[in-house]
């Protein structure tokens, strides 16, 4: 595979990661072992923990982790824009965006998955890669607090951020900026409490995507 191939491989298996841990999450681990191996050692080691993980503990276990890290934590959203538009409406605006850039690739969304939860992103980015890496790259300093946040949780979904953030090119001093004024000040409009990542009307339902198998 060249570059652009082992990318694209690497973020389908990101992508699936990321997804709620249903019950199909099972039946993809051969594969995803498969592509793991024939990826480069920064992106594949933290795939291969994490897959690790994923083996020795109980489904049930990984479900309620899932939940209790990314559903209960603001600081550990998925959902990329909240990162550049918090609780406000410009959030509602960029959404819309995301759905006309994959409508325009011939990308298709279930109803139940919105655009800028990162495992749809990645998704988009394996199916359409220059696109792809190009919204990756907008929410750059988003990318890089959830994976601090979840690395400083402990959580082993740091690992798959990790792999993440091994594609994409490193971090330039605006992005660094961003992220330390994420890190400090929280996304724009940020509530107290566990307020919506978006208007209702964008909710997803609160098991979260799976993307599993969708866009086929």
């Amino acid at each position: 595979m060249n570059d652009d191939q082992h990318r694209a491989a690497a973020w389908q298996a990101q992508s699936l990661l990321l997804g709620y841990p249903d019950d199909r999450l099972a039946g993809h681990l051969d594969l995803l072992h498969r592509v793991t191996g024939a990826l480069d050692a920064p992106v594949a080691a933290p795939l291969r923990r994490f897959l690790a993980h994923i083996e020795a503990t109980p489904p049930s276990d990984l479900a309620a982790d899932y939940v209790a890290t990314f559903d209960h934590r603001r600081r550990c959203c998925l959902y990329l824009t909240y990162y550049a538009h918090g609780d406000t409406r410009k959030r509602g605006m960029a959404l819309l965006s995301l759905k006309q850039a994959y409508a325009a690739a011939g990308f298709r969304l279930s109803d139940d998955e919105l655009p800028d939860h990162l495992a749809v992103v990645l998704e988009f980015a394996a199916a359409v890669p220059d696109t792809g890496r190009a919204l990756l790259g907008e929410h750059r300093a988003g990318l890089e607090l959830l994976r601090l946040a979840l690395r400083d949780g402990r959580s082993p979904w740091s690992d798959v951020l990790d792999s993440v953030s091994a594609t994409l090119p490193p971090l330039g001093g605006d992005e660094r900026t961003a992220v330390a004024r994420l890190a400090a000040e929280g996304p724009p409009g940020e509530q107290v409490g566990l307020a919506p990542f978006a208007p209702p009307e964008y909710m997803p339902q609160p098991r979260g995507v799976q993307p599993q198998g969708a866009h086929r």
